[in-house]
Parts: C-alpha cells; structure tokens; sequence
C-alpha cells in the first residue's frame, strides 16, 4: 500500500534498488546531492545533474523534462554517503512561468524493483520558488527511509546547494543551468494528459481544479545498471549549513492586513495541503462518496511538519487562513449583490413613468428577489465550510498539547513538567461575526518576538465593566495565565517569571504564581524595587549579548541566570522614573533576542505625560484586551478579528494543579 507522505514526514524503505518517478506540467530538471553523516555535500563531484548524470548509486537524466524516473542503488553509495537530496529547478532559458507558484504542484513517487509505488509526495504550497528540495532518502541506524521535504528556494539552485554546505555552491549551479539550457531543444513537453494530483485552493472562492488521468510517459533516459565503483569522495568534510528560519509574528495589533515574515530560503509560508479543500474535488467512481459527497473525516494533525506539535500548530494556521477566506468570499458577494441590486433599482426606476405604480413595485421586487438569491447562495457556501471547519476543530482542539490548549482541556488533568520548549504558545481564541460559535485558537511561535500589551484602559470598557478596578483585575489575571501557561510548557528550570508591582495592586491576581512558589523573586515594590530589578535584567541583556558576540557564552559570570525571563510590569508607569523608562524600552527592543521577554498591563492614558516618547515602546508590543475586542488582523485579507483572552474558568483549580507541579519538578533540579 503506498504510503501518501505529508511534508516532514518519513516512511521506512524496504528495498534497495529504487526508481523515484517525478511528474511536472513544464519541464523542469532534476538532481541529486549525496551527503555525509552530517549532511554535508562535500563537493561538486557529490552532486549528479544534467550536466554530470551518474554516480555510484544514482543515475538522473541529462535534459530537463516534464516527466523524469531515476534510478537509485542504496546498496551501490559510497559508505561516507548517509543522504541522498533529490531537487528539483526550473530552467531560466525556458519560455514558461518561471516560479513553481505558477506550475501544477510535482508529484513524486518512490518505487521498488517491481515498480509497486513505496511512498508519494505531492509538493505544495510553493510560491515564488525557481528551486525545490523535494526527497531525502536517509540513512539511520543501518536502515533507509524516505522523507519527504518541500523546501523551497526562491534564490534557485544556487541558494538550494549553499543550503547543502556545498563550497562552490554558484559555480556548480551555473554550470548545471548552462547544462540544461544546452539541452532544452530536446526537452520533453509536459504530456497532454496526465496524472497531476491538486493542491489545495488558497483563495476558498477559487474551482478547485481536476485531476486528469492518462497513462505513462515514457523515461527520457534507459537507466544503466548502478554497480559498486571507487569512492571519488575523499575531499573533507564541511560543516553543514544550518537551515534558516525566520518566523515572524502573524499578528499585527497596528496594521491591517500586514504580511508576516517569509522564511529566507523558501519563500512564503503555505499552509495549505492536499487534503484541505474548501469544495471536495471530483473523485473516480470507485472512490465516489456515497450520498451527497460530503467531506472526508477531519483528522487531527493532518497538516505538514516535523513532529505532531508542528502538525497541529499549521493545521490551525490553515483553518484560520480558511475561514479568513470564505469569509471574505461571503462578504464580497454579500456587496456584490447590493451594489447589483442598487443597479438595477437605479436602471429599472430611470423612466419617471415608471417609478410610480406596478410597474415599478414589480421592478424593485425582482431585483430585491434576485440579491436575496446571490445572498442565499453564498450564504450556503458560508454555512458548507463553516460546518467542515467547525467539524475540524472539534477534532482538533481535543487533540491540542498543553501550549495550545485551553485552559478547560482534558490534557491539562494528566500534566507533566515537559523536557523540550515548545514550538508555540496559545494567546487566546479568534472569531469573526459571520461565524460567532467557531473559535480559531490563536497561536504564537515561540520565544516571543515581541512583547505583550495588556491593554487595561477605558477603551476596552464594554457594557459588563462599568468599574476601572474590575477590568485592571482582569488584565492582571489575563498576565498571570500566561505567565503561569510559559512556566508550565518549559522544562524545569529553563524559564522564570519576575514581576513589578510598585503599588501592591496586583497581589490578588499573583496569588496563583506566589502560591505556588514559582516566581524567580517576591514580585519588587516601590520605585527602589523597581529600579533593582530593571537594572538586574538590563545587566543580563548587556552581558549576554557580549558574550554571544564574542563566542564566550562559558564565560559569563556565575550569578547571570541563563533561563529565559519574563518580566510582567503592572500598572505602568507608576513607580518608574525617566532612567526606568529607558531601561524598559531597552528591554522590550533587545531582550527577546537573549531570552528576556515582556509583558505590560498597563493604560496608555496613564502614560500620557510622556507624550510622543513612548510611541515606539507601544508600537513594539502586542496589544492585548482582557475582554472581547476586534482589533487583530489577519495577515491574508485584512479581517478584522475579535480576540478573546484564554482565561481559567471560573472556580477552576487547574492552574493551581499545574504549578504545584512545576514547584515540585524545580525542587528536584535544584
């Protein structure tokens, strides 16, 4: 049975003699990177291409083309080869699109001796890429498996092979294009007909397009049988490249509708996958639904990545995305039909002899009748992916680890300290009014890039907070759930929560944190306290940065806690003087990068005396609102979202429960 892989993840070989099979709409060319046991390629004679076809072990074909099949020994490698990369690129000469975000989405497949299909992988979600690592075969523990990658590259092979550790990564690409570009006079044209699997839409208005099935194409090559030679790799060994990774926060609290980071070297990121759908794509008869073709059952996870935790974080990224779109979809054709119908009312009513009598009534109620009618019919598209939606979360959400979950879910009841930091954090839930039940969590890669502002001012007063003290308990409360949620996804030790409170206002909502005993320090009161504490972080930053800049991190002082920081301020700016006020900015611009992260509750009115000198400080951090409000963004259509904050239900002893667990777990690594 063939194993259909999902980006990250891998599938065991059980033969050695392999054929990986590569379908493309557009002739593309196709290679193949050897690496060591560190995953380095350690030179040009480590890579087979058009221009350089066979090694031992591997064999590609010599032209670009739309279909390709190559033919790998596991058995035949050198015994320094640990990992064959199988990419694939776009020739700059040809005349078609030249980004893979314009092409249908390659399909690959693994094949033994026999050719029983082993594993596919369709690669999507590929944008302004001219290049894509699309397989790795691995080796682990003596046995072979195949993962599948989807890396993409919008700097083109010569970004692809300088992500290899490859010394002389340009020079091997150009003379690989140059190769190709001899070469494409006799590339073969994408076939008529062929099996080209869909990628999901990104827009949930867009047709999703049918697949097409033919028959097979011929190779444009005859593999030659791949026999055990000499190892021509004896030049050393380099250090491999280490991926880069820039995930910025997807949430603007100022802007609407801003794009978040790409990823350096793979363009946007695409959350979308062959098994999102906002229509079902036709099927064969044999796989036909029964009844009225409804979707397939959701399934937890079912999204690309490394491990289950990334799964799910990208699955949740992709129903947002979803709802962001077919509302947007719904909300369009909702001003379509009134912009239509004042139209028509207009056109129908422009003869004075007719806006007075049956003529006219009759006029108006055919245009009512007819926007009632487009209205309807995208409602009912609304309702059909609302319910596949609502339908997924309510197998996702159960399925949630603890820094995504709510604090009402199950998996808090069998909480354990983890041992690894987790890949993000939940901040609260997101809705839009069209869709008031489903709730998106919403999610942050972690560590916090930037700080949090939870807002405790007037303007987040709606009729429930008639009292100013109520809604500051609150915002504290929100703080101290999200500090308390940090502490709880961290293992022992690797993170520690500080508090200012110069006034004394916050006891009641610390209680759980200084219940617990979990708080680094009693939380600083006063302006000395205040002074002490910000100077002790401020030390902290400047220390570490130095020694990160200098390779001495060893060398740091003995009293410097390494452990990432979150310092919660309440009632700013009471209790800070100018030089505290520098001191913090400095914190919230340089301590995310050295593990020293922020959370303010404060009122932007109560700071008013500063003026315009501290735009830059609430610009810089999340704005956060301890009841409903809709001021989040979402970075594909600009919707403006009501956030709600993940608070402990009421009477609930859960975050109690949970850090007293992480009291005890600290007391034995102490």
């Amino acid at each position: 049975m063939t194993a259909e892989l999902v980006r990250g993840q891998n599938h065991p070989l059980s033969q050695v003699r392999l054929t990986i099979r590569i379908s493309a709409g557009v002739p593309v060319l196709v290679g193949a990177a050897l690496g060591d046991e560190n995953g380095t390629v350690r030179g040009p004679q480590w890579v087979a291409h058009p221009g350089a076809p066979a090694l031992p072990g591997v064999e590609v074909s010599r032209q670009a083309a739309a279909e390709h099949r190559l033919a790998v020994d596991l058995d035949a490698l050198p015994e320094a080869v640990h990992r064959v990369d199988i990419f694939l690129a776009l020739p700059p000469a040809t005349t078609g699109p030249l980004r893979f975000g314009a092409v249908p989405s390659p399909y690959t497949a693994v094949e033994d001796s026999d050719g029983t299909e082993l594993a596919s992988y369709t690669l999507t979600g590929l944008d302004t890429e001219t290049a894509v690592l699309a397989l790795e075969l691995y080796r682990r523990q003596g046995a072979w498996k195949v993962r599948a990658m989807g890396q993409g590259y919008a700097g083109g092979l010569h970004a692809l092979l300088d992500d290899q550790g490859l010394p002389q990564a340009g020079d091997l690409a150009a003379a690989i294009q140059e190769a190709t570009a001899q070469s494409l006079a006799r590339a073969i044209p994408a076939p008529s007909a062929r099996p080209v699997p869909t990628s999901a839409p990104q827009d949930t208005s867009a047709a999703t397009p049918s697949p097409s099935t033919t028959g097979e194409t011929t190779s444009p090559y005859d593999p030659q049988h791949l026999s055990h030679g000499a190892n021509p790799y004896d030049g050393p060994a380099d250090t491999p490249a280490q991926p880069h990774t820039a995930d910025g926060n997807r949430y603007d609290a100022e802007t609407l509708g801003a794009a978040p980071q790409a990823r350096s070297a793979g363009g946007p990121v695409d959350y979308t996958h062959p098994r999102r759908h906002s229509t079902p794509p036709p099927l064969p008869p044999s796989a036909a639904p029964a009844g009225d073709g409804q979707h397939a059952r959701p399934v937890a996870g079912d999204a690309v990545g490394w491990s289950m935790d990334e799964r799910l974080y990208n699955q949740v990224w992709g129903m947002f995305e979803d709802l962001a779109r077919t509302t947007a979809a719904y909300r369009s054709a909702v001003d379509f039909a009134d912009t239509r119908l004042e139209k028509e009312i207009d056109q129908a009513l422009a003869d004075p002899r007719d806006r007075l009598g049956s003529s006219g009534d009759a006029a108006r109620e055919a245009a009512q009748a007819r926007r009632t009618h487009l209205v309807d019919q995208a409602r009912a598209v609304l309702d059909r992916d609302l319910a596949q939606l609502t339908a997924e979360s309510e197998v996702v959400e159960p399925a949630l680890p603890p820094a995504y979950a709510g604090w009402d879910s199950p998996v808090w009841h069998g909480y354990r300290v983890p041992t690894e930091a987790p890949l993000a954090l939940r901040l609260g839930e997101l809705h839009l009014p069209e869709s008031v039940p489903l709730r998106i969590p919403m999610l942050v890669r972690l560590p916090l890039e930037r700080g949090l502002w939870v807002d405790s001012g007037p303007a987040a007063l709606d009729d429930s907070f008639r009292d100013s003290a109520e809604l500051r308990h609150l915002a504290m409360e929100v703080a101290v759930a999200l500090a308390a949620r940090l502490l709880a996804v961290h293992p022992a030790g690797e993170f520690a929560v500080q508090v200012i409170d110069p006034a004394g206002a916050g006891a009641r909502a610390l209680l759980p944190l200084t219940g617990a005993g979990v708080l680094a320090a009693p939380p600083a009161t006063g302006a000395a306290g205040v002074t002490e504490i910000l100077e002790r972080l401020t030390r902290r930053v400047d220390l570490v940065q130095m020694a990160l800049r200098g390779g001495a991190a060893a060398a740091l002082p003995a009293d410097v806690d390494m452990a990432q920081q979150l310092l919660i301020v309440n009632d700013f700016p009471h209790g800070f003087d100018d030089r505290a006020v520098t001191r913090l900015r400095y914190l919230a611009d340089e301590g995310p990068t050295v593990g020293v992260h922020l959370v303010m509750v404060a009122d932007r009115e109560d700071a008013a005396a500063y003026g315009p000198l501290l735009d830059p400080l609430w610009r810089s951090l999340m704005r956060l609102t301890p009841v409903p409000d809709d001021h989040l963004a979402d970075p594909w259509v600009g919707h403006a979202w009501t956030y709600e904050p993940s608070l402990v239900p009421g009477g609930s002893q859960i975050v109690q429960q949970v850090l007293a667990e992480v009291a005890r777990e600290w007391t034995k690594h102490r």
